[in-house]
């Protein structure tokens, strides 16, 4: 096999300085040996991708990155191709091979001026905006030969960069997306798996893009992995942790653009490893739902999970259980304490549990919170039912007055619904009300495992009664989750909020509880500036979390037309899933047809796309629908997965009309790719672009990031720099 490779230096900036991985592509051509190919079949654009197996360690914050991947030809001609594969302008390449069935061929690097040239040439002769994302980045190219019909073929490489730290917090970016609007169809398969070891103990770790497991083994070493296909597997894959000697670690990052108010996301978490004479001790009392619905497989379920939590508790823990239907029933009187004698007998009390009569929830919730009589400890309560109140107090606003008068002791209630005859409306309220948390156990879910996957979290509370100071250097706004929830090993508290001073130096101080001691930690030298770029994924995050915030209290609070216009305005501004566009509606969402609304039912609106809304715009006509069962479940849910999003894959969605580029959204209206920022009779200067044409080319390498936008399609509008650019 005859083969050249072409490393090209493209002479533009990276969009990302150190961090801009990308995806590679093979652009197919006829082979010039072989037959002319019938015009009735033309070549696709680029080779499907059929897997692609990321394998990356980072020691001492140099990153070697391997990466394999495989193209299928499903074609029935022999073809020849351009590989292009974006480095990073710092990255060492060190390897690259391109298999002849199981025959491994290294590349041989050659002239590389004439990448360009080959680069601008594809990109006019094929009229292919998506290629576009190439500029900006260094590119690594090959000529591929031959691949043949009906086959794979095998490409891997391997380069070593610097992983890009600011502020305590390391960085390592592979944009997946790269090449996702050149493909004919999303990648067949992706699997990642990225190992660090650090001389320094890791705090937080972080992904705004994909959700990874995790694995520590101690403080100072870890094991990162997911998989993902479709279009999960075309998402930039975004990875920062933050590195620090102290008992808790703060890292910040931020984004803002000249002139606008800031963004900014801060990750507090404490050390890993906690000996048994460090674990605080706690008050719990698990209340479990025994009504008559609940026989079967839940009960059983439920035990399970009832022992998993008894039999992890520590010996200085104190801790209770009570079982209701038409009435609560005690195990003990009063709380005692987790020795041996007294967790057999817990054991029992479980064993013992059956399933009958009706749903009393308002008197079980006050005799478990008549258990506690002081806050010196961390105390809670595990909530599990299945049903709705349907004996003694019955109302819902009653029940959750009720319960907050109760808590004397600031205890901490945590509500599981286990199937979809609950009151999401009711256990939402109760924990949020209580400073904790809610979850639904589907039927197609694991009730022990979830259960049991929450009592290994909260047998370790670190710090609890969370509060943060700014010191007054900087204004802050926004903040999500609203509630500062405790923290436990092994978790870690994710902030995202606004800001608006101009730049600042700041020390933050964050206070709580560990048992009855108040401890503060001190972070100096925490910097909001003026003008921030490299994380532009933090507004959509802001977004999606204060959409989930607006949603849940107009569920729980009722219809609000401010609200409802703010929740359409970030989500078309930001491309986020709502329930209230008309696109979004689905089979189990009914119109009442002006029924009157349940009083303990969800309800949501929809608004239409009303006429001469503008550019994109959405109306604001909202119509009343009511949704009850699995999809009132999923609703909160939903919103629950929109206030706690980690990142932007929260807020992902595939419409056909929508795309998120970066911080910025486009709506797709008569052909045009048209930024969610513009505004019809805007002042701005307008520059018209031909694409494809010299002055386009030319514009793109003055400023390099309008690539990525311009890769939309022929037809885009953008506001960008202070001007709008229109392509046609």
């Amino acid at each position: 096999m005859k083969m050249k490779t072409i490393m090209a230096a493209l002479g533009f900036s990276l969009l990302i300085s150190g961090a801009a991985f990308g995806q590679g592509v093979i652009v197919p051509r006829p082979c010039h040996s072989c037959p002319p190919l019938p015009h009735a079949q033309p070549l696709p654009r680029v080779l499907k991708i059929k897997s692609l197996n990321i394998n990356t360690k980072i020691d001492s914050q140099v990153a070697t990155t391997k990466i394999e991947q495989v193209f299928e030809n499903d074609t029935p001609y022999r073809l020849e191709g351009t590989y292009f594969f974006p480095i990073p302008e710092s990255a060492s390449l060190s390897d690259f091979a391109i298999y002849e069935g199981d025959k491994r061929i290294a590349g041989e690097v050659v002239d590389r001026t004439r990448a360009r040239e080959i680069y601008n040439d594809l990109v006019r002769r094929m009229i292919d905006p998506g290629l576009l994302e190439y500029v900006g980045k260094d590119l690594f190219s090959a000529n591929v030969f031959p691949i043949e019909p009906r086959s794979s073929k095998k490409i891997d490489l391997t380069y070593t960069q610097v992983s890009r730290a600011e502020g305590g917090t390391v960085s390592y970016v592979y944009p997946l997306g790269s090449g996702r609007r050149i493909q004919q169809q999303p990648i067949g398969q992706v699997a990642a798996s990225i190992e660090i070891n650090s001389p320094v103990d890791l705090k937080s770790i972080f992904s705004p893009s994909h959700k990874v497991s995790i694995t520590r083994d101690g403080e100072k070493r870890a094991r990162l992995s997911f998989e993902g296909s479709g279009e999960d597997a075309q998402k930039d894959f975004q990875l920062y942790y933050t590195l620090s000697d102290k008992e808790f670690g703060l890292s910040l990052l931020t984004q803002r653009e000249p002139g606008k108010d800031g963004y900014f996301l801060m990750l507090i978490s404490p050390k890993v490893s906690l000996s048994e004479e460090e674990r605080l001790a706690k008050d719990i009392v698990f209340v479990l739902d025994t009504s008559g619905s609940m026989s079967g497989e839940k009960i059983e379920k439920a035990r399970a999970a009832l022992r998993f939590g008894v039999e992890s508790l520590s010996p200085k823990d104190r801790f209770d259980i009570i079982s209701f239907s038409g009435e609560e029933h005690l195990m003990k009187s009063g709380l005692i304490e987790a020795s041996k004698e007294a967790k057999q007998e817990g054991l029992r009390f479980i064993h013992n549990l059956r399933a009958e009569g009706g749903t009393n929830i308002n008197d079980s919730l006050i005799g478990a919170l008549k258990l506690f009589h002081g806050n010196e400890r961390p105390s809670m309560i595990v909530f599990i039912t299945d049903g709705q109140p349907t004996v003694g107090v019955t109302d819902v606003s009653q029940i959750i007055k009720n319960a907050s008068a109760a808590n004397h002791a600031n205890v901490r209630l945590f509500a599981f619904g286990v199937g979809y005859d609950v009151n999401t409306n009711l256990l939402d309220k109760l924990s949020a009300d209580n400073r904790g948390t809610s979850d639904y156990i589907e039927p197609h879910e694991d009730l022990e495992v979830k259960i049991s996957n929450f009592f290994a979290k909260v047998n370790y509370p670190v710090l609890s009664d969370l509060k943060l100071d700014f010191g007054g250097g900087v204004e802050i706004e926004n903040i999500y989750p609203r509630s500062l929830p405790d923290l436990f090993r092994g978790s870690q508290l994710t902030l995202v909020g606004r800001y608006k001073s101009h730049s600042a130096n700041c020390t933050v101080r964050l206070s709580g509880k560990m048992g009855s001691r108040e401890q503060t930690f001190t972070f100096i030298e925490r910097s909001f500036p003026a003008e921030k770029t490299g994380n532009e994924f933090l507004p959509r995050l802001w977004a999606t979390r204060r959409v989930g915030y607006l949603l849940e209290q107009m569920r729980l609070n009722g219809q609000n037309k401010e609200l409802v216009d703010e929740i359409v305005a970030l989500g078309t501004r930001y491309g986020i899933v709502t329930p209230y566009t008309s696109y979004l509606v689905t089979d189990d969402i009914k119109v009442a047809n002006s029924r009157p609304l349940p009083r303990d039912r969800s309800t949501r609106a929809r608004v239409a796309n009303a006429p001469g809304s503008g550019s994109g715009g959405l109306g604001s006509t909202i119509e009343q629908v009511t949704i009850t069962g699995s999809a009132d479940v999923a609703a909160s849910k939903a919103e629950k997965s929109l206030r706690e999003s980690e990142g932007i894959n929260g807020a992902d969605q595939t419409l056909a009309t929508t795309r998120t580029v970066g911080d910025k959204t486009f709506l797709l209206k008569d052909n045009i790719w048209i930024d969610t920022e513009f505004k019809d009779g805007s002042r701005l200067s307008v520059v018209e672009l031909k694409f494809g044409s010299d002055q386009f080319f030319a514009t793109i390498s003055e400023e390099p990031k309008l690539a990525d936008y311009f890769a939309l399609g022929e037809k885009v509008i953008v506001v960008f720099g202070g001007k709008v650019y229109k392509v046609e």
